[in-house]
């Protein structure tokens, strides 16, 4: 307990930092996540190929490897300056998309046929067909996986910690530096991360139970 109370400045800024990039991340995740699902069933073929290709080819890539160059190869580009939080919150957006994307798709294959034909038949464009009647339907069906991507991407965010990002990942080792107990430190740690994870639980158990009486 008291390598908590005695460095409680540093847990408590470590885990806001975790919570900054886990929600910014989620959020444009779930943006792009949801464009990249619909091209993937989009009746254009291009649509269709540009994102099978970004989905294949970005969730092949390790997420270090993701990180690595955003926070190594990005600024060699001269785009601009971006701290490294930023990049932190590209490199697990972009990655936290395709399978955000694959979420969405399948839930997309579980409305029926019947709901796009009748769409199309009053007229409704594409667009319109998938924001007004395929996709609410779906994201209600795949609530269960899609909280399992956002638990991988809370966990994913300690990676951060290995590009200057002062989020929990890196709480262990700054408090190395003040002659801590390594093995306390990471148990505080992973105890506060469950603790996350049974709250999106709980959240997840809470949205199903609303969505069901709703559908």
């Amino acid at each position: 307990m008291d390598t908590l109370l005695n460095n409680l400045d540093l847990f408590v800024g470590g885990f806001k930092t975790t919570l900054f990039l886990f929600v910014v991340s989620a959020f444009f995740a779930l943006i792009i996540g949801s464009v990249v699902g619909a091209m993937r069933v989009s009746p254009v073929p291009v649509m269709r190929a540009v994102g099978t290709v970004y989905v294949n080819l970005i969730r092949n890539t390790p997420l270090t490897l993701l990180m690595f160059f955003f926070a190594f190869g990005y600024p060699k580009l001269d785009l601009g300056n971006v701290s490294y939080p930023t990049l932190a919150i590209f490199g697990l957006s972009i990655y936290t998309a395709t399978y955000v994307a694959e979420v969405v798709r399948s839930g997309f294959n579980t409305v029926p046929k019947g709901q796009a034909e009748a769409a199309r038949a009053i007229g409704l464009p594409f667009s319109q067909t998938m924001s007004l009647v395929i996709m609410p339907q779906a994201f209600r069906a795949v609530i269960p996986p899609m909280m399992s991507v956002f638990i991988a991407l809370l966990k994913n965010t300690t990676i951060a910690a290995g590009f200057s990002v002062a989020e929990a990942g890196a709480i262990r080792a700054n408090l190395s530096e003040r002659g801590e107990p390594a093995l306390v430190v990471l148990l505080w740690v992973a105890l506060f991360f469950v603790i996350l994870v049974a709250l999106l639980s709980l959240l997840q158990r809470y949205l199903e139970n609303r969505w069901r009486v709703l559908r």
